[in-house]
């Protein structure tokens, strides 16, 4: 057994596909596929089902998985360790980002690392805020920002985190509209409009579902999205109302925010995992020294 094994057995049960986990390790597929049988052999055991279709892995693969993530980490943290000893540092450092993070540059911070740390590659994704907190647990990502409704939620902020910030959610119109012109709007006239907000489940629709329950008031929504463009072009053209932070609503151009009477908040947050890298130890402070007022 080598670590090379353990690498391509994460791949093709991430990518549940031999060929997008070769192009993912950069092999031939062939060649990844005698790897994993080598290691099978030595086991004495199937760790893939494999169908014309999918790749689904069995008893002894999901058996597998945990402790191999885990060796490989500690694999890449000794790496880093040592690196850490001249000064520099290597590796990996994946992120995981809400499309809605306004408050802070993200972009930036990234470049500014880069410049400092070249060897470290890094990784960027966006995806929704449960989602990124699933993946801190599993040790699939390093670092993730999120937005969940405040108070926060205790079992995501468990782990280890910083808040970046903490906003009022606004209703979101197009200027012509009708109740563009109003100074504040409650949650009961907002709710017989038709509204857009992302798809159930997802913290950001439960922010805004937790603010309608609160008050006691049922609403619809006719669109269902899953990123913060699709909600502006849906209410720029005039098919709904939206609620959004208020540092999205100010990026959005010539549309009108309303403050909410019943002031429905948002928290932003920086996670990461229990055993950080010394990359993501590094980031973290980056993210720190941007958020200081100053």
């Amino acid at each position: 057994m080598n670590l090379k094994q353990l690498t391509y057995v994460l791949a093709v049960a991430e990518e549940q596909n031999f060929t997008r986990a070769a192009e993912r390790c950069h092999i031939v597929q062939s060649a990844l596929s005698h790897q994993i049988a080598k290691l099978e052999q030595e086991l004495g055991c199937e760790l893939f089902k494999r169908t014309s279709r999918r790749v689904e892995l069995t008893a002894a693969g999901h058996a597998i998985i945990g402790p191999a993530r885990k060796l490989l980490d500690a694999s890449q943290n000794l790496i880093n360790q040592v690196a850490a000893t001249k000064d520099k540092i290597s590796g990996t450092l994946t992120i995981g980002s809400i499309s809605a993070l306004h408050m802070l540059d993200l972009a930036e911070l990234l470049a500014q690392f880069h410049a400092v740390n070249p060897e470290v590659n890094i990784r960027l994704y966006i995806a929704m805020s449960k989602n990124l907190a699933e993946d801190i647990r599993r040790n699939k990502t390093d670092i993730a920002f999120i937005g969940i409704s405040e108070p926060g939620d205790a079992t995501i902020l468990s782990l280890p985190h910083i808040q970046i910030a903490s906003e009022p959610l606004v209703a979101l119109l197009p200027p012509a509209h009708a109740l563009a012109k109003m100074q504040q709007i409650t949650l009961q006239t907002l709710s017989h409009e038709p509204m857009v907000d992302y798809y159930s489940d997802s913290a950001a629709r439960l922010q805004t579902d937790k603010a309608f329950q609160a008050a006691g008031i049922q609403r619809h929504v006719n669109f269902e999205i899953d990123h913060v463009e699709w909600l502006e072009n849906i209410v720029r053209r005039g098919l709904a109302v939206g609620i959004v932070p208020i540092s999205t609503a100010e990026r959005c151009n010539n549309l009108v925010s309303i403050p909410i009477k019943e002031e429905p908040r948002r928290g932003v947050y920086c996670l990461w995992g229990t055993e950080p890298s010394i990359a993501t130890e590094r980031f973290i402070q980056s993210v720190q020294s941007a958020i200081q007022p100053g």
